[in-house]
């Protein structure tokens, strides 16, 4: 009797948190962006999102290193030319991801477009998959908007919009944190809360990143910003 009373009640909490998360969840989300208003470059930057050849971040943290370069390189995609920016992960020392990220942003606005990546998952130091690549302007794909030129908090938008492969989308939730980091402590910074509703537990778990002012990403959860600064031949 214990028993079935216990497990009645882990129902019925599990029920009210998904209801709950669901109510969230419903609001709306902002698609549209009015991206054919824009000029759109391939370089630039807004408070918090550099798109300049050389810019680069590196975080770490719990056995895992992300290192993000703005290369010296562009893309096409959907008609746009694009910045392209390589983040390569590393898990306990070993090569796991390397995918190439293409932007491009607004000159009105200084909104930054996320128009899709290209993505490499490694193993013993061989390409084995290709998990969540997707390119505005196939398949129903479109652009997201990765970084708005002037946030607020509350903005809830896609990031990504490539139906059945990558829904990433984001919420402002505080412009007025302070991050501490080893590469530094930075005020004012920017907390994103992210979700996708391709997963179900992302309705329950949502993850967090810290932006910083002139900076870009500081955190996100247990990685936080190493090192930054400017390479040469970002390439």
């Amino acid at each position: 009797m214990i028993m079935r009373t216990f497990q009645y009640i882990l129902t019925a909490a599990a029920i009210l948190v998904f209801s709950t998360a669901y109510a969230q969840d419903a609001s709306p989300w902002q698609k549209e962006f009015r991206i054919s208003n824009c000029t759109l470059l391939a370089t630039g930057r807004n408070p918090y999102f550099i798109l300049e050849p050389g810019h680069q971040l590196v975080l770490e943290g719990d056995g895992e290193k992300v290192q993000i370069t703005v290369l010296n390189e562009t893309k096409t995609v959907d008609g746009v030319i694009t910045r392209v920016v390589e983040e390569k992960e590393w898990k306990d020392g070993k090569l796991h991801e390397i995918s190439r990220n293409y932007f491009a942003m607004c000159e009105q606005t200084k909104d930054v477009f996320y128009f899709g990546e290209d993505v490499d998952y490694y193993k013993d130091g061989k390409v084995v998959r290709h998990d969540g690549s997707w390119l505005a302007g196939t398949g129903g794909n479109r652009a997201g908007l990765i970084m708005p030129g002037t946030p607020k908090v509350g903005m809830k938008y896609y990031q990504e919009i490539a139906p059945g492969v990558a829904m990433d989308r984001a919420e402002i939730v505080s412009l007025d944190e302070t991050c501490k980091t080893p590469a530094g402590t930075f005020s004012n910074c920017m907390k994103v809360k992210e979700s996708t509703p391709l997963e179900f537990w992302s309705l329950l778990w949502r993850e967090h990143k810290m932006y910083a002012p002139g900076i870009g990403l500081v955190q996100d959860e247990d990685l936080v910003l190493t090192k930054h600064g400017t390479v040469r031949n970002a390439q």
